[in-house]
């Protein structure tokens, strides 16, 4: 990791976005974390699991993004069932010509990869190939998850599940610290600062409690199982689109981080082809956790 570091450049300095977050709500979520994890190998599994996706995007676009504009289809198909807000949307653009106007807005995006503070730039205009379909909000989490999944040091977490300003809902909103927060307005932009922001201080929440590796992952983590526990509070109700109705919390971390992409030994994927059918990997594979 630190060969790779060095490459990358130095991890981006937090910015000035003040947020109010609860201790004691941090605290249950890590708790629940370590406990739902212990069956399965321990959180570190899941950390070596986020490694491995992050692996997947950099051998596919590149250290730096500069395979992208090379980048075939099937690799990308590879991709998306790691992304688990985009791939039950994606389909429309996995055949050509949609993939190839995909496929330049990709290259764009990621050829400012070392380029951050023009992070909330790239990302508006991320989509502006695919027409009218590009309106939907799903685009801009494409976006944010091949950032992040390509350069995690540079990039955290920006989809809508972590913060989305336009609805006042996400993770911020679940670990926010005011009197009946259900009915707060927070009003805290949902831009790259306040992203970088949040990780600088859930990574200083990890660090106080024992944690001092690989702490971007585990932010990664405990946002999920932050969100997770959300969708289980609201009975599995909310992005029934995105997320079947399971009662096991971490069913819900694993798939909004990705993990569960692909059904193991058979190749058999959680993407869908506009007819409704899984796409089959040409080499079967597992998925990141079984």
């Amino acid at each position: 990791m630190a060969g790779w570091l060095s490459r990358r450049g130095p991890e981006p300095e937090p910015v000035s976005v003040r947020l109010e977050l609860s201790g004691p709500r941090l605290s249950r979520s890590l708790a629940r974390l370590a406990a739902g994890t212990e069956a399965q190998g321990g959180i570190e599994r899941y950390v070596e699991a986020l490694k491995l996706k992050s692996a997947l995007f950099r051998g596919a676009l590149g250290e730096r993004g500069e395979a992208a504009a090379a980048l075939e289809l099937e690799t990308f198909k590879g991709l998306c069932p790691f992304m688990a807000t985009v791939r039950r949307r994606i389909a429309r653009w996995l055949e050509r010509p949609g993939f190839d106007a995909l496929r330049a807005d990709i290259t764009e995006l990621v050829r400012g990869i070392g380029d951050t503070p023009t992070t909330d730039e790239r990302l508006a205009a991320f989509g502006a190939r695919l027409g009218s379909d590009a309106e939907q909000r799903w685009v801009r989490d494409l976006g944010a998850e091949l950032l992040h999944n390509l350069a995690p040091e540079r990039y955290p977490l920006m989809t809508r599940w972590v913060w989305d300003a336009a609805t006042d809902t996400g993770v911020i909103r679940e670990i926010w610290h005011a009197d009946n927060v259900d009915h707060a307005s927070i009003g805290v932009p949902d831009g790259y600062a306040t992203f970088l922001a949040l990780r600088a201080e859930l990574s200083q929440f990890l660090t106080q409690h024992g944690f001092f590796r690989d702490i971007i992952h585990y932010v990664d983590l405990l946002c999920a199982q932050i969100y997770a526990e959300y969708i289980c509070e609201q009975g599995g109700s909310y992005l029934r689109t995105d997320f079947s109705a399971e009662e096991d919390p971490l069913q819900y971390t694993r798939r909004l981080l990705g993990l569960d992409g692909i059904k193991a030994g058979s190749g058999r994927t959680r993407l869908k082809t506009i007819d409704g059918e899984a796409f089959v990997l040409a080499e079967p594979t597992g998925p990141l956790l079984d």
